[in-house]
């Protein structure tokens, strides 16, 4: 009798194994999807693929064609092992453990680099790095200062806008940009070199008009009156303006104090190992 109820509560307890989120062998196969050689594919690996909201014809097809690349990437792999020569798997071993390696030092110089890098920089930095490397900065593009305006048909008050756009009087460019809300697209900032190419896609202008200087020009089509005024011109190859480069130089100089960083880190790594006797040559 002592027996049968060993049994019958021996049989109760594993039975109920899982609501202690416990999983008999058994239950770990159930889950296996697919299998190549000994190599197995769980339930819990494909179900990352899923998306939110799928159907079942969906999943279905997406299971499928998951399970397929899996087990041709196995096969692939099963036959490259079993033809690849000794040496050759060698070869790759040293490889993979030099990738490693890399990417391990890299990442701990980044959060070196992170830590430690001064990102500060001041105008006259830039305006030295500039006035040293002048030569080195050419143009590839075709630059001008531009000032336009492009405004409907239906504006009401068409020649005074004219008027204010010609003007070079201060309060008449204030009169201007008050109402602003009225025109398609504007810049009235003389001093910003744009690219030309860049106009180009929103001017109806020629780049021969664009690069000629011109105090005054207007344009008008189906869908409106467009004014320009061209200040100032540079071509390619000559050299490039200061303020048109400064970002590109901020980041040669951030590129520069990187180097000297990572030289200054490798040094005081070396000094320390040799300090602590960590490094020694014979």
């Amino acid at each position: 009798m002592k027996q049968l109820l060993f049994l019958f509560l021996g049989t109760l307890f594993f039975s109920s194994c899982d609501y202690f989120d416990f999983r008999s062998k058994e239950e770990e196969e159930e889950e296996i999807v697919a299998m190549v050689n000994d190599q197995k594919l769980f339930k819990d690996d494909i179900k990352s693929i899923l998306p939110e909201n799928y159907t079942k014809n969906d999943s279905t097809l997406l299971v499928k064609s998951f399970i397929n690349n899996w087990a041709l990437k196995q096969l692939l792999l099963s036959k490259a092992e079993e033809n690849s020569s000794l040496e050759t798997t060698n070869e790759i071993n040293k490889l993979v453990n030099e990738y490693r390696e890399s990417l391990l030092i890299n990442n701990y110089k980044e959060m070196l680099i992170n830590q430690q890098l001064d990102t500060t920089i001041y105008s006259n930095e830039i305006e030295d790095f500039y006035n040293i490397n002048k030569e080195n900065f050419k143009l590839n593009e075709d630059l001008i200062k531009i000032k336009y305006l492009h405004f409907d048909h239906k504006v009401v008050n068409k020649n005074e806008l004219i008027r204010l756009f010609r003007s070079e009087r201060i309060d008449d460019l204030e009169a201007l940009q008050k109402q602003q809300l009225s025109f398609k697209q504007f810049q009235f900032n003389t001093d910003i070199w744009t690219s030309v190419d860049k106009v180009a896609t929103i001017l109806p202008f020629s780049r021969d008009i664009l690069l000629n200087k011109t105090k005054y020009l207007e344009k008008q089509d189906s869908i409106g009156l467009y004014l320009i005024s061209i200040n100032d011109v540079l071509v390619r190859n000559e050299t490039a303006p200061l303020s048109y480069i400064k970002p590109q130089i901020k980041q040669m100089i951030l590129h520069r104090r990187k180097i000297e960083l990572i030289k200054d880190i490798e040094k005081i790594i070396l000094q320390d190992a040799t300090k602590n006797n960590n490094f020694k040559t014979y």
